[in-house]
């Protein structure tokens, strides 16, 4: 059974950037690109990086360690060497507090 959880205010991720978190075991990734949020899993499919200290473009999230890139709308990987997609989460905003459905 899935369930909202809050995962930050809008303040805290302002557009272009990103932020993750840790809660009850998940570690997810917020990101604010152009004024949407998405939410994908915080981890690097391919190594283990966090994403949070990846880089934000209109192409997706780039992992900072071996730069690949994942669109935050399916999770999918958009060049090697990652091959595996992230998973990614339903966001809503609420009083400016941003919620992800796990």
């Amino acid at each position: 059974m899935s369930e909202w959880i809050k995962a930050c205010s809008l303040d805290q991720v302002k557009k272009g950037e990103l932020f993750g978190f840790v809660q009850d075991g998940r570690k997810l990734l917020i990101a604010n690109l152009d004024g949407t949020i998405h939410a994908t899993d915080l981890i690097c499919t391919h190594a283990d990086a966090d994403l949070s200290t990846g880089f934000l473009s209109k192409e997706g999230v780039r992992c900072p360690l071996h730069l690949s890139v994942f669109n935050l709308v399916n999770g999918k990987p958009n060049n090697l060497p990652a091959e595996t997609a992230l998973k990614v989460y339903p966001v809503k905003v609420d009083n400016d507090e941003i919620f992800v459905e796990v």
